[in-house]
């Protein structure tokens, strides 16, 4: 069981360092400081077996509760109450001493959380089939990957019987085998009444796994509740900010929201927009439902026939689908300084549920490129239906019952 009541985390952000001393100078006035509300007022509980999702936007204070409610921090104001043993993962790098060997730190970890020798030597076959990182469990931290880091230290917190375990975006750095080990896992730990308290921007997972979900903006909670109301919520807020760009397309030109921007800027692509089947900009699209990407460009130098394209990856980066406008034998004319270009592409949205981010650039002829903006719009796809890999290509089943004496 996990209470938390009316925790507030306040911190005073300075401009420089020394500022910190010269405000205790009894002689000054004015703070030097100004007061920042990481988190304010929130309270919430969660009982024995439930599984409870934090989500929200980056900077919301999502792992700034987690961390308090694992002891941390310690909140500015109201308490946290928990009942049993408490397992944590969070950031990459807290928990584990890089100098000790892998098994070195599975033993420590099972003594700060109250196990025995006897209990720890029991678990530890277990967490090493788990992990999967052979030999190198007898090799310093120090030496691991990342992926190898969060095997590891996420098979030791779900090895030590935790009453409640709490987990911090942490998973999505493994690769796809290991992440559907994990939900296996949680959904064993689900069977056997574990209290879980996990933080994910991946929505599908939210809705798959948890009972309940809190969304979280600006320190405060916005909605709690059925996970699919809590997501719809927190997609309609993402929704409302894209609209909010949109209709300022021009002041932003320069700014669109990307990953990375790279190209000689002879051509600028000014707006993107997602669109459902009815026309309107989105963030959560169904799966097998008709979208369009739709792009505007303005020209600075004369070009032929450009290349225009769509790229669609998942959140770790593989593609998925693209094409262009040679691809797809179109071809554009000549474009002058000050002219420019608004094109759309349509096609069905024939995705498994998760994360995808939307690529797009122009580019000459060569495939050198104008204008190439990596991940300007992430959105999700959503369905009731759960398939494996990325493409949900709607398989028709055949079967025949038979005997066997014929």
């Amino acid at each position: 069981m996990l209470q938390v009541q009316n925790v507030s985390k306040l911190y005073r952000l300075y401009n420089n360092p020394i500022d910190r001393l010269r405000e205790l100078n009894p002689l000054r006035k004015g703070p030097l400081h100004r007061d920042f509300w990481a988190l304010r007022d929130i309270s919430f509980s969660v009982d024995r077996g439930e599984i409870v999702s934090l989500v929200g936007p980056n900077g919301c204070g999502k792992s700034t509760l987690l961390q308090i409610i694992s002891g941390i921090l310690q909140p500015t104001s109201g308490r946290v109450v928990t009942k049993g043993r408490v397992a944590a993962l969070l950031e990459l790098g807290a928990g584990f001493n890089p100098e000790f060997t892998g098994r070195e730190n599975v033993f420590l970890n099972g003594e700060i959380l109250g196990l025995t020798r006897d209990q720890m030597e029991r678990a530890l076959p277990s967490i090493e089939r788990f992990a999967e990182i052979g030999e190198f469990v007898n090799r310093p931290v120090k030496e691991y990957s990342t992926g190898m880091y969060v095997r590891l230290a996420f098979a030791t917190a779900i090895h030590v019987e935790p009453e409640i375990l709490i987990v911090d975006e942490a998973l999505a750095v493994g690769d796809a085998v290991f992440a559907n080990r994990c939900i296996r896992k949680f959904e064993e730990l689900k069977e056997k009444k574990t209290t879980i308290l996990f933080v994910s921007h991946d929505l599908g997972l939210v809705k798959q796994l948890s009972h309940r979900a809190i969304f979280l903006l600006k320190g405060r909670v916005q909605a709690a509740g059925e996970p699919t109301h809590v997501i719809n919520r927190y997609i309609g807020m993402v929704l409302e900010k894209q609209q909010d760009f949109d209709r300022k397309e021009d002041e932003r030109a320069a700014r669109l929201p990307s990953s990375h921007r790279h190209g000689d800027r002879s051509s600028e692509i000014l707006a993107v927009t997602l669109t459902d089947q009815s026309g309107r900009p989105c963030a959560a699209v169904s799966s097998g439902q008709n979208v369009a990407v739709h792009l505007r460009v303005r020209f600075h130098a004369p070009r032929k026939d450009p290349m225009v394209g769509i790229l669609i990856r998942t959140r770790i980066g593989m593609d998925v689908f693209g094409t262009n406008t040679r691809i797809e034998q179109i071809k554009l004319g000549e474009f002058q300084a000050g002219e420019e270009l608004s094109i759309s592409f349509h096609f069905a949205c024939w995705l498994t549920p998760q994360p995808y981010t939307l690529t797009v650039a122009t580019q000459n002829d060569d495939g050198s490129s104008h204008d190439w903006l990596d991940d300007v719009i992430a959105f999700e796809v959503v369905s009731a239906r759960q398939a494996a890999g990325v493409a949900d290509l709607r398989a028709e089943v055949a079967w025949v019952k038979s005997s066997g004496l014929e």
